[in-house]
């Protein structure tokens, strides 16, 4: 007996969804993060907020797969049980 496929984790509605996501937690900790660089310099204040938040901007992506595959997981076990 041949077990059944596993369901995709990642489909396009999913890839744009973590898209919309990750593009609007960067914008919004770039809003944060450019009064927090200490500089007089707008250019040096766009490159490290852009930076700190491009960051943070990953590890935001990274604990919303996280999310998906723990959530999942936890729903097959309810469905199982």
């Amino acid at each position: 007996m041949a077990n059944p496929p596993a369901p995709k984790l990642v489909t396009p509605a999913t890839l744009a969804v973590d898209a919309i996501l990750v593009a609007a937690f960067f914008f919004f900790m770039f809003g944060v993060l450019k009064s927090h660089v200490q500089s007089e310099d707008p250019t040096n204040i766009r490159i490290f907020a852009g930076l700190s938040a491009g960051c943070m901007s990953g590890v935001f992506w990274l604990t919303i797969q996280m999310f998906r595959v723990v959530y999942r997981f936890q729903k097959e076990l309810k469905a199982k049980s």
